[in-house]
């Protein structure tokens, strides 16, 4: 018996935003649930060390936005990429498992693909919305696709990957929290309905987003004297940031660090940033406002590369038609985005009295935020389930212990394009073949 099938399966896992190191976790201790003798490696961060991950490097503090803070850290990721070539040609781990991160996970894709190591990709990045020509590089570079979201296996399957649907791994993390009952029963005994004020888990998306929020926040305060508000902090540091905006508006504003969940669960309805927040406010089924501010550039910039009309998960969710001729933003006079359940601005401007005017409306009008609460529960009904790290982990060690039928390398080749019949008639777990194109 050779010395590789007696050693203890190794999988090398690579997250870098704070929420997919919370999903590496989950699916490290769901893996090891079935192989305890399982060992895991890779770049991620302290929740994947606590849950038995060795960190070659911690990542979560490289999670960068725009192309200039990128360049700036860009030796740091060469160095990090050329650490994770060395460690596959030597240690050759059984797996690598990529968690969203697109930009630097697909420079490790490419290493383990140049040493013959299976690639997962678990919490896929969402190229359908934003840069769907990236399918290529799917395809190409990753064997195996573990989908959250329900309509992204069709659409990967259809572009020739290699695609399953496993549900959305943040319910996992949202399902097996516990609230501090000490903290709510403690919020609650203040009088004042609560508004939560949910900035983002990135410091760039505090600094862009939270003046808005705090801008609104006085428009309700003056129009709504009885309303108090928190606004939940990823970090310390970000805390300290909203402190000091907190302090220069005069509000009676709290700020918390780690209260999350708390803080959702206590409020009336909610202001937050774009993210997979949205589905922890679907999951507590809150009518929440969603703001994404970027600069005027960046602003023009994305009209060419969006190709969804929604930038909200739980909105993408409910909508009729995933890729819609019409891509104009939300506006809430339009009858076609009557539908949503956020109403939510992608926007460069400033949409604080908008922001407001839903607040309002939701505190004043009881009726219609019970009518938005009872479609969040019907919705968190059929997606809110728990389950995708048991799913991906059971996935996983199906194909690395040789229950299906390897993939032929390469599985994309320049000059080739797929065979639409194919793909759409490709049965569960295949790839599509492929055809020349001359």
């Amino acid at each position: 018996m050779s010395t590789r099938e007696v050693r203890p399966l190794e999988i090398f896992l690579s997250a870098g935003e704070p929420s997919g190191e919370l999903h590496a976790a989950n699916l490290i201790r769901a893996i090891r649930d079935q192989r305890p003798d399982a060992q895991f490696v890779g770049y991620g961060g302290p929740q994947m060390a606590a849950a038995g991950c060795r960190l070659h490097a911690d990542t979560t503090s490289l999670a960068v936005m725009w192309l200039s803070r990128v360049l700036v850290n860009l030796h740091k990721f060469w160095a990090l990429v050329s650490r994770a070539d060395r460690y596959f040609r030597y240690r050759r781990p059984d797996a690598v498992v990529l968690i969203d991160y697109p930009g630097f996970n697909w420079w490790i894709a490419r290493r383990a693909n140049l040493h013959g190591i299976p690639v997962f990709y678990y919490a896929p990045p969402q190229i359908w919305a934003w840069a769907s020509w990236r399918v290529k590089k799917m395809r190409r570079l990753v064997d195996h696709v573990l989908c959250g979201l329900p309509f992204e296996e069709p659409w990967f399957r259809q572009h020739g990957c290699n695609a399953t649907f496993v549900g959305h791994p943040f319910f996992d993390e949202v399902r097996r929290r516990s609230l501090d009952r000490a903290f709510v029963e403690r919020e609650r005994a203040k009088s004042g309905r609560l508004v939560t004020i949910l900035p983002g888990s990135r410091t760039q998306e505090v600094a862009h987003n939270l003046r808005w929020f705090l801008k609104a926040a006085a428009i309700i305060s003056r129009q709504q004297p009885n309303v108090r508000f928190a606004v939940a902090s990823f970090n310390p540091s970000q805390a300290e940031m909203a402190r000091c905006m907190v302090g220069h508006a005069v509000l009676p504003i709290d700020v918390h660090v780690g209260r999350t969940p708390e803080l959702i669960h206590l409020a009336d309805c909610c202001m937050a940033v774009s993210g997979s927040v949205s589905l922890e406010l679907l999951y507590h089924a809150r009518p929440t406002v969603v703001l994404y501010w970027i600069n005027r550039p960046a602003y023009r910039l994305q009209r060419w590369f969006r190709k969804v009309k929604y930038i909200t998960l739980v909105n993408l969710l409910v909508a009729g038609e995933l890729f819609p001729k019409d891509l104009a933003p939300y506006d809430p006079t339009s009858e076609a985005d009557r539908r949503v359940l956020f109403p939510e601005y992608l926007t460069c401007e400033d949409k604080s009295k908008e922001i407001a005017a839903h607040i309002l409306h939701w505190l004043r009008d009881r009726d219609e935020r019970q009518r938005i609460v009872a479609e969040l529960e019907t919705l968190k009904a059929q997606v809110g389930h728990g389950g995708a790290a048991r799913a991906a982990a059971d996935y996983i060690l199906s194909v690395l212990g040789g229950r299906r039928e390897p993939l032929p390398r390469p599985h994309f080749r320049p000059g080739m394009r797929l065979a639409s019949s194919a793909v759409d008639g490709a049965p569960h777990g295949s790839r599509g073949r492929e055809t020349s194109e001359c």
